[in-house]
Order: structure tokens, then C-alpha cells, then sequence
């Protein structure tokens, strides 16, 4: 018989990790604790990659690059099996001073990654995009039509535990008992395990959006300068983003937010002067140290295992992320290090 799981949270990262387990040979049940994809996975931009990789950690590129690697192929296979047009496009993406040339370049020579540089900015070429809501609906039918289970409006209350075991979680819709528990409930993680999290380094980190529409797109690319950038899609839309705030679990937009966005964008691109905003929402981030996830066994709990703490790049991550925690949980192979993402 085949182990059962259970998976706590249905973002990005959890539909991955499901969709991996499933494809394995293994049961799976998704608990999710509002509605499918509709938190950080959902709010974010979609951008395929660290914004300027140059100035993260290694631990966060080397994850990210591999996820970068998987998600072409990731996509049109989701695509293929379901009909769902991820509108995954590799249009490139220009990042505007302030930036250090030098830098950049070397780290782009030492990591494979094509350039072109100018006097006002470095362009990179294979940076993609995918549209969040549309690969989140595309994970969904893929986890159920391998056989997954989703139970929405299934909040975990409680993991109850005996001599080192997790013996079920208790949740709003009653207990749920399986084989082995992967947590992925992103800046909720932390609080979901109460008494287990044991310095389980992550919290909420809200993030404000802006989006426009346009007849047809106002840029060929992704723009960037310093941590505002805009996401034009395919049909016109275009995401301009995006704050970082450290408010708890606030989800409010704000006033200040809107007219700081607003103020720096339309020096960027003109033509957004005096144009509606279309929306204007806010997501919470699984914020973590260095912007480095966890994605390991519980410390003491043998049967409980994370993959969270993805920050603000959970969905490039999320191939990557699923893969590392499938090998850690059938004890296969590595292909990378994975000492970084071990429970701190």
C-alpha cells in the first residue's frame, strides 16, 4: 500500500510538493486553510527570478537558478495535461541603476547566465514570467487529476504528537490522520506548529501591488529599479510592485503605499500618468532570514517535514523545492546541497 501524506497549505510550493508525491507513487490530501492559491502564491508578481540575483545569498540563487532551470518544462507539461495556458514567458528583464556593473556581470559570467550591458542598464534575456493565478489553477487540476485530494476552508488548528510521532492534526473540518505531514502554510507556518516550531525562523512580510490596464502591453520586457518593478502581461495588464512591511498578519492596502508605487512609476513610464488603478492588493510573504526556506524534517517529530520560508520567491522556487523535499523524503539523492535549508 502506498504511504499516505498529508499536506498543509495549497500555495505554490504545497500544489508542487503535492504534485511530486503524487507522481511518486504516494496518497496525498491537501488541507488548505482558506481557498486554493489565494495568498502570497496568488498576490505575488510571477517574475522568474531573484530581483538582482547579484545581491542574494547563494543559497537563494542556487535554489532559484535550479527552479528557473525546471519551469519551462514544468509548465508545458501542466499545459499539456490540462489545457491551462500558464502564460510562462521568457521576455527578459532590465534592471536600471542603481546597481553595480562589476558585480553584476561577474555573477552573471560565474552562473551561466546570458547578458547584455549598457551605459544605463544590464538586460537579461532569459528572465521569464508566469501568470500566478493561472499556474495556481493549473497545479489544482494536475494534484486532482493524479488522484490528490483538496480540501478547502480547512483550517489546522493543532498537531497533536506522541513519543516523536505527529498522530493526526486537528482542523476545523475534524482530525486528519496519515503516514507522514509536510508543512507549507507559508507566513503561517510558524504559528500553525505552536509548541513545535522550535526557532522555526519565519513570519508574515506584506507585500502592496498595483495593476493597470493597457490596450496593448506597455513594455517588451519586465522593468526593474531597485525593488519597484513592472510585469507586463500578455493581454495588456501590466503589475507594478512591491512593498516590503513587516506588520504581522495585516493584509490591509494603504494609502501611502499607493502614492509611493505611483509617485516612482510614472517617472519610469509616463503613460501611466493619470491612468485608473485597476486593483490594489496586498499579500504576506513567508518572510525568513536571507530570504533562505527551510525544507527539512522536524528536528524531533520524525514523521512532520517542512518546505517554507520561500520569501518573496516561492512560485520560482516551487519545482526546486518539491524535488529536494521528495528526495529527503524517500532518502534519494541530492542534486544539489541542501545543508543550507536544514531546520535552523
Amino acid at each position: 500500500m502506498s504511504k499516505q501524506f498529508i499536506v498543509i497549505g495549497a500555495g505554490a510550493v504545497g500544489l508542487a510538493t503535492a504534485q511530486a508525491l503524487l507522481q511518486a507513487g504516494c496518497q496525498v490530501t491537501v488541507l488548505e486553510r482558506g481557498e486554493l492559491g489565494q495568498e502570497a502564491s496568488w498576490a505575488g508578481g510571477g517574475i522568474m527570478s531573484p530581483l538582482c540575483p547579484w545581491d542574494y545569498p547563494e543559497e537563494v540563487t542556487r535554489l532559484a537558478l535550479l527552479g528557473m532551470a525546471r519551469f519551462e518544462r514544468f509548465t508545458s507539461e501542466l499545459t499539456a495535461e490540462t489545457g491551462v495556458d500558464t502564460e510562462y514567458l521568457r521576455c527578459g528583464m532590465r534592471v536600471l541603476p542603481p546597481f553595480d556593473p562589476q558585480v553584476a556581470v561577474d555573477w552573471c559570467a560565474a552562473h551561466g547566465m546570458r547578458y547584455e550591458l549598457s551605459d544605463d542598464s544590464i538586460f537579461l534575456p532569459e528572465i521569464a514570467q508566469v501568470r500566478n493565478p493561472r499556474l495556481l489553477r493549473a497545479m489544482r487540476e494536475r494534484v486532482v487529476q493524479l488522484g490528490g485530494r483538496i480540501v478547502e476552508q480547512c483550517e489546522v488548528l493543532a498537531v497533536e504528537s506522541q513519543e516523536g510521532r505527529v498522530r493526526h492534526v486537528r482542523t476545523s473540518q475534524g482530525d486528519f490522520k496519515a503516514d507522514d505531514y509536510v508543512l507549507m502554510a507559508g507566513a503561517w507556518s510558524k504559528a500553525l506548529l505552536g509548541e513545535h516550531a522550535q526557532q522555526l525562523d519565519i513570519k508574515p512580510i506584506r507585500g502592496q501591488m498595483l495593476l493597470f490596464k493597457f490596450a496593448v502591453p506597455p513594455l517588451p520586457h519586465i522593468l526593474l529599479q531597485g525593488d519597484l518593478y513592472f510585469i507586463p502581461r500578455k493581454d495588456g495588464h501590466l503589475l507594478i510592485g512591491s512593498t516590503l512591511e513587516d506588520v504581522g498578519f495585516d493584509k490591509s492596502t494603504t494609502e501611502a503605499a499607493r502614492a509611493s508605487m505611483l509617485q516612482r512609476a510614472v517617472v519610469l513610464l509616463p503613460a501611466l500618468q493619470g491612468r485608473p488603478v485597476v486593483r490594489h492588493w496586498a499579500g504576506l510573504r513567508p518572510g525568513s532570514t536571507g530570504n533562505i526556506p527551510t525544507i527539512d524534517r522536524h528536528p524531533s517529530l520524525e514523521n512532520l517535514y517542512i518546505n517554507g520560508g520561500h520569501f518573496r520567491y516561492g512560485v520560482t522556487m516551487a519545482p526546486a523545492s518539491a524535488e529536494v523535499l521528495l528526495n529527503k523524503v524517500l532518502d534519494r539523492p541530492q542534486t544539489l546541497d541542501v545543508s543550507p535549508y536544514r531546520w535552523r
